[in-house]
């Protein structure tokens, strides 16, 4: 069985924690690697930045839309982080700020989506 064929059939079996779990991996996977990069890899390190926070918009946009099914402040929180998500970004990439803040915040993220964090049915 191909990669490929092995990550569709995944897609297609995980619920929408694992799912975010899984976006969540990939990004932050991209910052641990872009963090350990020369400074002059620009374009590198600014694409793993892209990546992370397009996830936090997408986040942010579900949390503000009619119908989420989260608590009023846990979706605030979640729109608070991207905007810091949003901002820090911005200063890793022009002041040289530590990718170290955004890996934690993801990692933390990842702790609470992880199967062993799922609330378990009564």
């Amino acid at each position: 069985m191909s990669i490929q064929a092995y990550q569709n059939a995944a897609k297609k079996t995980e619920g929408p924690r694992q799912t975010e779990y899984r976006a969540f991996a990939m990004a932050t996977r991209s910052l641990i690697d872009a963090a350990s990069l020369p400074s002059n890899e620009v374009g590198r390190r600014a694409e793993a930045l892209a990546v992370n926070r397009r996830l936090w918009s997408l986040l942010a946009a579900d949390c503000a839309a009619e119908g989420n099914q989260l608590s009023q402040p846990l979706r605030a929180q979640i729109i608070s982080l991207s905007l810091f998500v949003d901002r820090h970004s911005s200063q890793v990439m022009r002041n040289g700020a530590s990718f170290e803040v955004l890996i934690e915040i993801n990692r933390t993220i990842m702790q609470g989506l992880s199967p062993a964090a799922a609330p378990v049915p009564a």
